[in-house]
């Protein structure tokens, strides 16, 4: 029967009068999932994984990408969602939670048939205690088509990734690890269209996501903008490892210095100011990057997109080819996670600088979405 209790259900942690088989809504983008970043200070290597469980769609589904130089190396796949919630696994990726906010083991099995595909061990530890982001919303006309709630966390991660005849040893000295939790209500392909999606199709839209680890800190910035540069979502926090009092770090400005041609960022300033109305400055230096619209299942993706039924026990190994971006056109239209060496106050970082900036943006320069730096914008 639908309706019937699950192992879940012995807890007590119900939030709603349902069983921990139902979420609250029956809006059919309601979902949640986890994103990790792992990349080594190098700039050589960057590792995305993440899982996510669509329960009205019915479906679960994992994704894993790894560049390694001009490479990018891509496991997929997806299933039915069971009625076991806590079985993180789908085809041969998965993920344990070992300790709750603490330690994670993200695993990727090899393919017996393919020895060069990616395959990776490694346990995610936590340097820092997760911090809420702010609750986010989007609206396509009075419609509300995103509504989620997150936690961001940095850490460490040692073990080891294979793929391509390389092992790289995975160390807490050399690697940074990063990952975001969320859950709620984010559009999946497949949705109606009707008068919301034909006259309310935003002009321009310009995103910032930067969690950085320090040694003694995290930081966390976000930044999310309209055409007009109207800012829809904002935040700028340090975070210290004994958890004491977030220190707030004021609205921050930045300065993006792109290639010219396109909107890859190379080199950023996010100008903060501390409680003590300080200026401070956090800049970014790109050691690598990933599309996400490539092989992460982000749209505008042609091939997978998360959530989408793909029928039962579907797995999709294959590798893409970066050196010219030209070859993927749709990825200069989604967003891009970029590994890449931060300094603040004298000390050395590292994260992720994540931007996607398309159409018109004012403060850039940006007129339209053929704009790009060198013709306009800085």
């Amino acid at each position: 029967m639908p309706d019937r209790p699950i192992a879940l259900d012995e807890y007590p942690i119900h939030q709603v009068p349902l069983s921990m088989r139902h979420v609250a809504t029956g809006d059919r983008n309601a979902y949640d999932r986890c994103i990790f970043h792992v990349m080594d200070h190098s700039g050589r290597a960057l590792l995305i994984a993440g899982l996510g469980v669509y329960p009205n769609t019915g479906v679960i589904d994992a994704y894993a990408t790894l560049r390694l130089g001009d490479r990018l190396h891509v496991v997929r796949a997806s299933d039915a969602l069971t009625d076991d919630r806590l079985a993180l696994t789908v085809g041969p990726l998965t993920i344990t939670v070992e300790e709750p906010l603490a330690r994670l083991r993200l695993t990727c099995a090899a393919d017996p048939d393919d020895p060069d595909g990616l395959a990776y061990d490694l346990t995610w530890s936590a340097a820092f205690p997760p911090t809420w982001e702010p609750h986010h919303t989007q609206y396509r006309g009075d419609r509300l088509t995103l509504e989620g709630r997150r936690f961001v966390q940095a850490g460490t991660c040692t073990g080891r990734i294979r793929v391509a005849g390389q092992e790289l040893a995975v160390t807490a000295g050399e690697w940074t690890g990063t990952r975001d939790r969320s859950w709620g209500v984010r559009p999946i392909p497949g949705e109606d269209g009707g008068r919301s999606a034909e006259e309310w199709r935003p002009e321009g839209f310009h995103w910032i996501w930067c969690p950085v680890r320090f040694d003694d800190r995290f930081v966390m910035v976000i930044v999310q903008e309209d055409a007009d540069g109207h800012r829809t979502l904002n935040e700028a926090v340090s975070v210290r490892r004994d958890g004491a009092r977030d220190v707030q770090l004021g609205w921050p400005h930045t300065d993006i210095s792109y290639r010219p041609g396109t909107r890859h960022p190379e080199r950023a300033v996010l100008h903060l100011t501390g409680p003590d109305r300080t200026p401070r400055e956090l800049t970014a230096e790109i050691l690598t990057s990933s599309p996400l619209a490539v092989g992460a299942g982000y749209p505008p993706a042609d091939d997978w997109q998360h959530g989408t039924w793909r029928g039962r026990g579907w797995t999709d190994r294959r590798s893409y080819d970066l050196s010219d971006p030209a070859a993927h056109p749709l990825a200069a239209y989604g967003v891009t996670d970029h590994a890449a060496r931060f300094t603040l106050d004298g000390r050395t970082g590292h994260g992720i600088f994540e931007h996607g900036s398309f159409g018109r943006h004012d403060p850039s320069g940006f007129t339209g979405h053929d704009s790009v730096a060198g013709e306009a914008g800085r």
